[in-house]
């Protein structure tokens, strides 16, 4: 079976302009239907694929988390280098972990407003990141055209690999519970009511977490945790749609 790669994309409209931020083991493929539905409202969207993602799972074990921020702060860059001035960030999980980051560094990466769904900020273990690692890997394999007991067997292997890589990214999560009451723009958290725990607490922290009173919080109740592919996704873009045209902006 051959394989299609996942591909960053870039749908130019109005001088608006929204980041949009896949999560771990995840791609633009995510947030792409939300970027087609926010086209069509008038905004420019741009959402990176962060490296070693849709590539095989190995490299998810080799590659440091800090790129697939740098990843995001490029995907940030390439909106400003095209000329948008203002940007708006939304992620979903890991993506929602890096738009929160990017708010909370105004003098760097300012943004007009940050849009968070389901990110962790209570940092998951490194055990529980490697079995989202493995979930990949077993439906990439399977995508390869692979014979079960083959899929089996090397998603067996990476049991021995190391896992230093996730521990930094369990950290790196971690800390950016530490930057959100430097958040200055309007934030928008968002959750869906059938995800984990681990996420359901780390909605409460970062609402409770972040300073700027011009924030938000909804539960979807009936969605898991990829809010932008559950069965209320239209719902979710509505909301975001919304909260997106509250903002101060100064480009029409």
């Amino acid at each position: 079976m051959k394989m299609i790669p996942p591909q960053p994309f870039t749908y130019e409209a109005g001088r608006r302009a929204v980041l949009l931020l896949h999560g771990f083991t995840g791609n633009p493929a995510d947030v792409r239907k939300l970027g087609r539905y926010l086209h069509r409202k008038g905004y420019t969207c741009h959402a990176p694929l962060y490296t070693g993602h849709g590539d095989a799972p190995e490299e998810l074990l080799d590659i440091s988390p800090q790129q697939w921020w740098r990843d995001a702060e490029l995907g940030y860059k390439l909106l400003r280098e095209k000329g948008y001035d203002e940007i708006a960030a939304a992620g979903v999980s890991l993506g929602g972990v890096f738009a929160l980051r990017l708010g909370a560094d105004a003098a760097q990466s300012p943004v007009k407003g940050v849009v968070s769904m389901c990110a962790p900020i209570r940092g998951k273990s490194a055990d529980d990141l490697f079995e989202r690692v493995l979930g990949y890997a077993r439906t990439y394999k399977t995508f390869e055209g692979k014979a079960p007991e083959i899929v089996q067997a090397e998603t067996e292997n990476l049991k021995s690999r190391p896992r230093n890589r996730l521990s930094e990214l369990q950290e790196l999560i971690s800390q950016t519970g530490g930057v959100l009451e430097e958040i200055e723009s309007p934030v928008y958290v968002m959750q869906g009511g059938l995800d984990s725990p681990l996420y359901l607490d780390s909605a409460d922290v970062i609402y409770s977490l972040v300073s700027n009173p011009r924030k938000r919080f909804k539960t979807f109740p009936d969605s898991g945790h990829i809010l932008t592919l559950g069965p209320e996704q239209e719902q979710v873009f509505e909301e975001v749609y919304r909260f997106l045209e509250g903002l101060d902006w100064e480009e029409l």
